[in-house]
């Protein structure tokens, strides 16, 4: 099948290249985004591949099936990018990557949770300048503090199992409750409840209506004064301007995100040379207790292999049957974790 894949970066290709090795497959490598104005470059391939910043909403989906395409492959466990009712009606399967490596995000999660915790993002610069002062740099145990994890779908249960390793008391929230998790002492508890006993709170949940802007102004408020913020989840769950009012206000004590609401036309991209345009992102920019990394939790060679062959076996599952393994309807409204 010719597949047109947009947003193409030098190690999608080699891992896609490498999965789709013996299944026919001819691939347009496209370093553009996906968008009404290159909608028009899928033109006469029954196939497209997107990622998570993509744009597919009614109009592009509309160009899309005027060219003919008939499926989209994103290379992602998300699909809010796409209007999944749209496709339906223009007759266009979606496929999704509903699992790659959740010890991926999970670890990365932890990653954050640690560097923000003991400041060894501030403590590497510091040495290379020579300078050596433990000023600034003041951290906490870990063990003993209150974890609380909002979604325990299999990333959310992974941070919480490591967390507890660290002796944390796990607090969780979600509608769907883990008894593995119930098991090992977490405590089920409403999001408000929960995050008013955290000292670090980790976001693992979909993005859904009820969940958009979840961390708002009114839930800062409840945290503990001084919690540490994580969110490797979607960036639509966090309001980032009640976040940087938290921030100035002391009430957020440390934030981690790899994940930002207006991340599209930030995240991928080298922008070193650029003035960034979006005044929210270069405000958090310029807190000492941030730390922001570009939508990187899922980049590992486990997590790149497996998106890779399940992209590849919904196209060949999707040319050869005229279905995917992992199909997305437009009666999913759930965004997974």
């Amino acid at each position: 099948m010719d597949v047109a894949v947009f947003n193409t970066r030098p190690y999608d290709r080699q891992f896609l290249e490498a999965a789709s090795q013996g299944t026919g497959h001819s691939f347009m490598w496209l370093e553009a985004r996906l968008t009404a104005q290159t909608a028009g470059l899928a033109a006469g391939f029954p196939a497209v591949c997107v990622f998570v910043n993509d744009t597919v909403d009614a109009a592009v989906l509309e160009a899309l099936a005027h060219g003919g395409t008939r499926l989209v492959a994103t290379r992602s466990a998300g699909f809010n990018h796409i209007d999944l009712k749209a496709a339906a009606r223009l007759g266009i399967t979606v496929a999704r990557v509903p699992a790659y490596s959740p010890h991926a995000v999970a670890e990365h999660a932890i990653a954050m949770i640690l560097t923000l915790n003991r400041k060894t993002h501030r403590a590497y610069n510091r040495v290379r300048e020579g300078n050596f002062a433990l000023d600034g740099l003041l951290g906490f145990d870990m063990v003993g503090k209150s974890a609380g994890i909002i979604g325990t779908g299999e990333i959310g249960t992974i941070v919480a199992r490591i967390l507890a390793g660290f002796g944390c008391q796990i607090l969780a929230s979600d509608p769907m409750p883990n008894p593995a998790l119930e098991d090992m002492g977490a405590v089920y508890l409403p999001p408000q409840e929960l995050v008013a006993r955290a000292d670090i709170i980790s976001l693992h949940c979909p993005l859904t209506p009820a969940t958009r802007h979840l961390i708002d102004a009114a839930m800062i408020g409840r945290m503990k004064r001084g919690a540490m913020l994580i969110n490797t989840s979607r960036g639509a769950v966090v309001d980032t301007a009640a976040v940087i009012a938290g921030l100035k206000s002391g009430q957020i004590g440390h934030l981690g995100l790899d994940v930002y609401e207006e991340e599209a036309d930030l995240f991928f991209e080298d922008l070193s040379g650029t003035v960034l345009q979006d005044d929210l992102f270069a405000r958090l920019l310029t807190f000492p207790n941030v730390l922001i990394t570009g939508h990187q939790a899922f980049f590992t060679t486990e997590a790149l292999t497996a998106i890779a062959e399940t992209t590849i076996a919904n196209i060949g599952s999707f040319e050869t049957t005229g279905a995917v393994i992992h199909m997305v309807s437009a009666d999913r409204v759930a965004q997974p974790s």
